[in-house]
Parts: C-alpha cells; structure tokens; sequence
C-alpha cells in the first residue's frame, strides 16, 4: 500500500439532492441518506457536501497522513499554508491545505 495514499473525495454544492442526481444519472454512482458515495460504485470512498458558506462548489481529495498537525507544518515549510483546521469528527481529524500554486489538499487521519 502507498504511504500516504489517497483515500476520499468530497464535492461541495449548494443543492444536494440535485447533485447527487447528476452523479447519479452520470456515472451510475450509488449514494446513502447521507449523500455519501459507495466505493464499490466510484472506486474511492467520497461524499456530496453543502456547507451553506463559501467555498458552495468544489471538489477535493484527501491524502491519508500520520499527523494531521504535523503535515499542516510541513506544508508550511514548503511553501503551502493552512487553511482549515485540524478539525476532529467521529470518524477521524481532517484539514485543508493549500499548495504553493494555490490547489487545495484534504489531509486526512483515520480515527
């Protein structure tokens, strides 16, 4: 297995039930109640997200790392910037980064 591979993805919008419509017509994709993406449908474990603030549309992936703080610095150090958290939730801590040419990355931990 890769070191850090890459283990979710996350879409946001403003309307969940139509997104999760389009993807569904579009690519076959299977969603639960929660708008989350069933891997054996995409490939990769992912979710339909609205926030009700900005950023309303995106799409980001999350790459699996030891030490969510610790990557947020090493990002820093290399130029990137934090942009949100760690933020703990039941399943694990996440946070997004921001690389020198401005993309945005989701670190992710495991709980």
């Amino acid at each position: 297995m890769a070191k850090h591979p890459v283990v979710h993805f996350e879409i946001g919008c403003r309307e969940l039930s139509k997104t999760r419509e389009f993807y569904s017509k579009l690519f076959d994709w299977e969603f639960n109640d929660f708008f989350q993406v069933a891997e054996k449908s995409a490939g990769l474990a992912g979710h339909l997200t609205s926030l009700g603030h900005e950023p309303h549309n995106y799409t980001i992936f999350y790459v699996q790392v030891e030490d969510v703080a610790a990557a947020i610095a090493k990002a820093a150090g290399l130029g990137g910037k934090k942009l949100v958290g760690p933020v703990t939730i039941p399943t694990g801590t996440f946070a997004w980064i921001q690389d020198p040419e401005r993309n945005t990355v989701g670190l992710w931990k495991q709980a």
